[in-house]
């Protein structure tokens, strides 16, 4: 009877262990009302659900997909997905459909870092349903990455932007999502630690390019964002885990200094003097909130900065669903105040997309 006692004990500890484990950290929990990432994700998802075809923020449409929609499609498609919404699930599905009939001029050309990730869509699409058509979509385009590489393995389509780290990363482990083939993370991943070792500075943070030596806000939030997919895919004894961890690790502790109190980080990150900017916000968001669930970041202030940094975002969301204070589409450049002056938009996909994914990863 002692024994069965005490195994019965044991049973029950090991449970309430395992519970407290896997529990939603407090900070992501009891939001106010209306500013649930259910509430917010739908009014963000719904409204690009419904919208045009977009060509950044001009009023001209498009002649292919941006990659802008790209990202907002699938950060919408997750957030549908994850809430269980099927109405906005199959009206995504069905803007896809649209692209392979109607719309097949839209469809962009593997080229370029900037359209090759719109294979990350299929690809999110046949994860969801299984439908062999839409991995075949996928694939090419990730594949097409590839068709060419340096003589170090690594795409044609390198260019040392940290913007890539997201546009190559995503596409390529979507890939390996819906096929498990891990010659996909290794791509990613020779690539990541590449721009690691090429852009990453002593504080942790990226000069945009180069040429650029400036810590522009959203193109650290592109390698943010970039590192988190990866990380949340690449296997655990992947021989190039250990350094992209270690340096994710190095800039969300940057990153935590550097937040404003407002929540929001600025269009350039190390400048108090420029203006709170929302999509590379939200994208550091997005990191976070990952690394908390993930467990690769460990400490109240992660989440705490967090959850700061979602409430931030949901009062620069305008009645229409719209994000305000988002920096407009940018180059590189060696002036600073190329930086400082870009117009702040509002609804642009640069920011909506984000605060999908934002929205998603407080649901996963």
């Amino acid at each position: 009877m002692h024994a069965v006692l005490v195994r019965t004990l044991f049973a029950v500890c090991l449970i309430y262990v395992l519970i407290s484990a896997t529990s939603e950290p407090e900070e992501f929990k009891n939001w106010p009302a209306g500013e649930t990432p259910q509430e917010i994700g739908r009014k963000v998802a719904e409204r690009f659900a419904s919208g045009p075809h977009t060509n950044f923020a001009r009023p001209s449409p498009p002649t292919q997909i941006t990659y802008p929609e790209t990202i907002t499609w699938y950060g919408a498609l997750t957030f549908a997905q994850l809430s269980r919404d099927r109405e906005i699930s199959r009206r995504l599905i069905e803007r896809f459909d649209r692209l392979t009939s109607s719309e097949a001029n839209l469809i962009p050309t593997p080229v370029h870092v900037d359209s090759t990730v719109w294979g990350s869509v299929p690809l999110e699409i046949y994860i969801e349903t299984k439908d062999l058509g839409y991995l075949g979509w996928g694939l090419r385009f990730a594949n097409a990455q590839w068709d060419e590489t340096t003589v170090d393995g690594l795409t044609s389509q390198t260019r040392f932007w940290i913007d890539d780290m997201y546009m190559i990363t995503l596409v390529q482990v979507q890939a390996y999502r819906a096929t498990g083939d891990a010659k996909y993370t290794n791509r990613a991943a020779l690539e990541m630690s590449a721009y690691l070792k090429s852009l990453q500075q002593p504080n942790g943070l990226f000069f945009h390019a180069p040429n650029a030596p400036f810590f522009w806000g959203r193109g650290n939030g592109w390698v943010a964002a970039g590192m988190t997919e990866l990380l949340r895919s690449l296997p655990p004894d992947d021989p190039r885990r250990p350094e992209i961890l270690e340096s994710y690790r190095k800039m969300m502790s940057e990153l935590l200094i550097l937040q404003g109190r407002d929540g929001l980080w600025r269009q350039l990150l190390d400048r108090p003097d420029s203006w709170p900017e929302t999509s590379s916000t939200a994208m550091f968001t997005f990191a976070m909130i990952t690394g908390v669930k993930e467990g690769w970041l460990g400490g109240k202030e992660y989440r705490m900065a967090a959850r700061k940094a979602w409430l931030g975002l949901v009062s620069n969301l305008n009645s229409d669903g719209d994000l305000r204070n988002v920096c407009e589409g940018t180059n590189i450049s060696g002036d600073v105040n190329y930086y400082l002056g870009r117009a702040r938009n509002t609804g642009d996909l640069h920011g909506q997309g984000p605060l999908l994914w934002c929205a998603s990863a407080l649901l996963r």
